[in-house]
């Protein structure tokens, strides 16, 4: 029985082995309420609340929902001059992004600077991220204008087309304020890091393709946004191209494009890649002014009224057959803006070794939504450039997004007039800047060195985007990023462990070569909790594991299979179909004379065993605390009985 590799031990101490104790059982309820907890309220936001009196929760109870009342007390002169910097950069940003946006989702442009008045100051005061500067999006916008538009035509019904866009962004908000009360944020993250970066990709390249209409001064274009349809637009109309428009968009590509290398570059330069927006519209706008471009084929925005936001509450659509629509526009655009948001949050919060709240974001998020939508505001949330922008200018809290508010608000009510004269392609060519650095091909590069099926969900969502539309590229990556969850689950991996030399560490023969087989003993480690989707594959594989062992030991002429150890370790949990294959398993190496042996399940494990009366099956000497307590057992039964160890078992082992 001894073989070169391994040599067993010649005497075990019996007493000396660990039992698998048994959890002692707990209440249903008790359970219950564990799960739901670990499940729904995994950051425990009520220990605070804990040993205080009532005025006291109460105080807690306004700050978690309105946490302005938690930084507002310790505000100082230094934040507020930081602040204050911030501020006014990022509306210099805001507002010519603000305009481009709204022009992008086929809305009057003076919405873009509307959702850069409200939304702030609510975000300002539910909002837990400091560094978080809440604005319109080109992505949201592009869902809207493609999603909206296959109902409403923009040019021929705008009023209902703009009364359908609040009703959309009501629906947003109204998605996120209730994911975010109760508390189911994790199905935002279905949304996986590559699914992200493909979409958003492929958005961003949409998004600058159809700025072609405004840089060659067209007037006449696709709704559509896939790249056949915007490209066959594009060269049937060469006759109508404006060169003039043309020339002056390249112009400002460039100058934006070089301002924001600088400020890579040098980030204390941040300012000139802020600036650069607001000084693309002056420019562009005394371009006009002075030569009359507008009489040459170059589109200006026109008229903007002066003031402050009008109330819209009546302007919401619940009748059909809008209401579907909108409906369904604003689940899918505030999933997309909420992972966005959520995400910038996250990585500035990082930066600054601080922690924000998902549940807290999800509430403000569809707050300022829903009020948004009340207010002639459409949807917002947290852009990473203008975040950026927020987090380089110095800003200490929220409070920049208040400043902001009140720079909008004043050019809102003194300096919409000045914006007359802005020329179209210059909000173009602001759109395709920003646009720009969301096409983040190294991180598809990394995606490809690291995990080719990430690369494959980032590319098919590209694709999907692209070719096809903005929501068959969402529907891609979401259903391959659910795929991939699927395959984890369906197909988990399964190991035959070896013993490393000269150690008691038993670990995974293809990952450490080293590693030696023990005669007469397979052991098998399962990486995964053991579910029904799962069940059937493990056993067919476990089996193959055990006829490939039989197989290469009867090729080798060594010492015939005798135990079967299953390492449970990584094992959390088990339903009742992964019980029932156990039990089938069980008989399937009776028929073989084999024993089967279980290595450290886990507690939950270990209670459903029990509870099934699997244990008392398998026999509890069969259950034991590690691999190398198994070995040594089997090993020495091994070694001192060449009988079948199922037909001739010591009684002295009959305690273990």
């Amino acid at each position: 029985m001894v073989n070169g590799d391994y040599a067993y031990p010649s005497t075990m101490n019996v007493e000396s082995v660990h039992r698998v104790a048994i959890p002692p059982p707990q209440p249903f309820l008790k359970s219950l309420k564990y799960s739901m907890k670990e499940t729904f309220f995994p950051d425990d936001p009520l220990r605070k609340f804990k040993n205080q009196s009532a005025s006291r929760k109460f105080v807690l109870a306004l700050q978690h929902f309105l946490p302005i009342l938690e930084w507002a007390p310790k505000y100082t002169i230094q934040f507020l001059k930081s602040d204050l910097i911030a501020g006014i950069t990022i509306a210099s940003l805001a507002i010519p992004q603000g305009i481009s946006y709204a022009k992008l989702a086929n809305l009057p442009p003076i919405l873009g600077l509307y959702s850069s008045f409200i939304p702030p100051l609510i975000y300002a005061m539910m909002g837990s991220s400091r560094d978080l500067a809440v604005g319109t999006v080109a992505v949201g916008s592009l869902l809207m204008a493609s999603m909206l538009g296959r109902e409403v035509n923009p040019n021929e019904n705008p009023k209902l087309f703009l009364h359908l866009a609040f009703t959309a962004t009501f629906f947003a908000g109204a998605l996120q304020l209730s994911l975010g009360l109760f508390r189911l944020g994790f199905i935002v993250d279905f949304l996986s890091h590559a699914a992200i970066v493909g979409f958003m990709g492929g958005a961003a390249t949409v998004v600058c393709l159809q700025q072609l209409k405004s840089i060659l001064g067209l007037e006449h274009f696709t709704h559509k946004a896939d790249i056949v349809s915007v490209m066959s637009s594009v060269f049937t109309q060469t006759r109508e191209w404006r060169w003039e428009s043309a020339v002056l968009g390249c112009c400002f590509i460039f100058f934006l494009l070089v301002t924001r290398y600088i400020s890579k570059q040098r980030p204390k330069l941040f300012w000139v890649s802020a600036m650069a927006p607001l000084t693309s519209v002056i420019l562009g706008s005394l371009l006009v002014y002075l030569t009359h471009a507008e009489k040459h084929g170059v589109q200006v925005i026109g008229e903007l009224k002066k003031g402050l936001n009008p109330p819209s509450a009546t302007d919401l659509v619940f009748v059909s057959p809008y209401m579907g629509t909108a409906i369904k526009t604003g689940l899918i655009i505030g999933i997309i803006a909420l992972a966005e948001g959520i995400a910038v949050g996250r990585s500035f919060a990082m930066f600054k070794n601080y922690h924000i709240d998902g549940n807290k974001e999800m509430i403000a998020f569809g707050t300022m939504n829903m009020l948004g939508s009340l207010t002639s505001c459409y949807l917002t949330t947290g852009p990473f450039s203008r975040s950026a922008v927020n987090y380089n200018a110095g800003c200490k809290t929220a409070a920049s997004n208040i400043v902001m508010s009140i720079a909008v608000m004043l050019t809102l009510l003194f300096l919409t007039p000045l914006f007359h004269y802005t020329p179209l392609v210059v909000l173009a060519a602001i759109i395709v800047s920003a646009m720009l650095g969301l096409i983040d091909y190294q991180a598809a590069i990394h995606l490809w060195k690291i995990d080719k099926f990430d690369f494959l969900v980032c590319f098919s969502a590209y694709i999907g985007v692209v070719f096809g539309s903005v929501e068959i590229g969402l529907v891609i990556a979401v259903a391959l990023s659910v795929l991939r969850v699927l395959l984890f689950v369906a197909r988990p991996r399964t190991f035959v462990l070896g013993n490393i030399p000269n150690s008691s560490a038993y670990r995974n023969v293809e990952h450490y070569p080293n590693a030696h087989h023990v005669p007469g003993i397979l052991i098998l480690e399962i990486d995964a909790p053991i579910y029904f989707a799962n069940a059937s594959y493990l056993r067919e594989r476990i089996t193959r594991w055990i006829d490939e062992e039989e197989e290469r030991l009867e090729g080798a002429g060594k010492t015939s299979l005798e135990y079967v150890i299953v390492d449970m370790t990584a094992v959390a949990n088990i339903d009742t179909s992964g019980i029932s294959m156990l039990e089938e398993f069980k008989k399937s190496v009776d028929r073989k004379g084999l024993q089967l042996v279980l290595v450290n399940p886990g507690s939950e494990v270990t209670k459903k065993l029990n509870k099934s009366k699997f244990l008392d099956e398998i026999g509890h000497k069969w259950l034991y605390v590690t691999v190398e307590e198994a070995v040594g057992v089997c090993s020495f039964m091994l070694g001192t009985h060449k009988a079948n160890p199922k037909k001739d078992e010591p009684e002295g082992l009959n305690s273990v």
